[in-house]
């Protein structure tokens, strides 16, 4: 039985993965669970699982969490508590499934305690890669990718040799506005935003795949899971969400990853590594399968763009680009700017943000206050 600790319980991701525990409870032991503030549907996952610890690291969220009473569950609160949560001593993978930023400081503190890493925090990987994946090495810790087209990526090199990848064909759905124009994007609302084909994810993912921005960020962490080039790494428009991603081998083979669309498969496979274990995921039927068609991403979408300027300078602007972007999204959710007005601000911040290059943890967490305040600043002063 393999000791899990859930980091984000109550998102998306952390939710799927806890569905996954369900289907395969001789499997796993949650040994921590970890959310920010959701109090009530934390208090269940608590009554359910019965982890040894658990952390919310919302303040006033814990005074309320703390009022209920849990046999034999230890309880904590704060930041501080959340980030410890990571390196509990009983636990052998940690899935840090909690979005943005804030994912980093626990990841590093799990991996320098020889955890296992389920990664579903992307942001991890975009803003600090070559300090993680270093550090991952150092400590003997395997990083399992979580994201659908990482996994994908992940199981077609199973027995390969990663210097024989030719190129990462990494996969996008398009999201929702597919197709449309620059001045049909004008006006859009967040309803619209949050509208998304063929995936169920949170708002801020949801909002990152509209601007490509999420690809962006997958482009980058890709960079640093698989240790290629960003010429390398190709992004094709699949609108199905069947193929989940692709490798291009130096002979020209092509190897790809399909499943229906369902988070919870590549979170499975990431837990479960090196076993496959029985899923309720639905099976793909090839006789009722239509098409798979693909395409280049629109040149509209710039947080491709973005990312892909980022990455090869490299340094803290991965970590500029990540922040800003975070300000923008939540600005545009609680409609205080436009959803173009998304890539307004992450330009105006990269451009005024100067570069550090091989930035410490406290280098990083210094660029990304930063980054923050600026983008404020535009936002709030209407500088965009």
């Amino acid at each position: 039985m393999k000791k899990i600790a859930v980091l984000g319980s109550t998102g998306s991701i952390g939710t799927q993965a806890l569905d996954v525990v369900r289907n395969l409870p001789e499997e796993f032991s949650v040994e921590v669970l970890a959310a920010n503030s959701n109090v009530e549907l934390f208090a269940r996952q608590v009554e359910e699982f019965r982890p040894k610890l658990a952390v919310l690291a919302d303040e006033a969220a814990y005074k309320k969490f703390s009022e209920k009473k849990f046999s034999g569950v230890e309880v904590a609160g704060g930041r501080k508590a959340f980030v410890d949560a990571a390196a509990f001593d009983d636990v052998e993978i940690v899935l840090t499934a909690m979005s943005g930023f804030a994912g980093l400081e626990p990841t590093i503190k799990a991996i320098n305690a020889g955890k296992n890493i389920a990664l579903a925090n992307k942001e991890t990987l975009v803003v600090a890669g070559e300090l993680v994946t270093k550090l991952a090495e150092a400590r003997g810790v395997k990083i399992l990718p979580v994201d659908s087209e990482h996994g994908a990526f992940f199981q077609c090199l199973q027995g390969e040799d990663f210097k024989s990848i030719e190129k990462l064909l990494l996969t996008a759905s398009g999201g929702p506005f597919r197709g449309k124009k620059i001045d049909d994007l004008r006006g859009v609302t967040v309803k619209e935003v949050l509208a998304h084909p063929t995936w169920n994810m949170g708002k801020k993912i949801t909002v990152d795949s509209a601007t490509l921005v999420n690809k962006g960020l997958e482009v980058i962490e890709a960079k640093f899971l698989y240790d290629v080039d960003y010429d390398q790494i190709q992004v094709v428009v699949h609108p199905q969400s069947i193929v989940h991603s692709m490798v291009e081998f130096c002979d020209g083979s092509i190897i790809a990853q399909l499943a229906a669309p369902d988070m919870r498969l590549p979170i499975q496979y990431a837990l479960t590594y090196p076993r496959r274990m029985p899923s309720p995921v639905k099976k793909i039927n090839f006789w009722e399968l239509k098409e798979l068609t693909f395409e280049k991403p629109d040149e509209i979408f710039l947080g491709l763009k973005f990312a892909y300027e980022a990455g090869r300078i490299g340094g803290t602007l991965p970590c500029t680009f990540n922040a800003a972007n975070e300000v923008a999204v939540n600005a545009f959710l609680r409609g205080r700017i436009k959803f173009l007005q998304i890539y307004d601000v992450i330009e105006k911040v990269l451009s005024r943000r100067k570069v550090l290059n091989n930035p410490t943890l406290e280098d990083l967490i210094a660029e990304d206050s930063e980054a923050r305040r600026l983008a404020e600043k535009f936002i709030e002063e209407d500088l965009i």
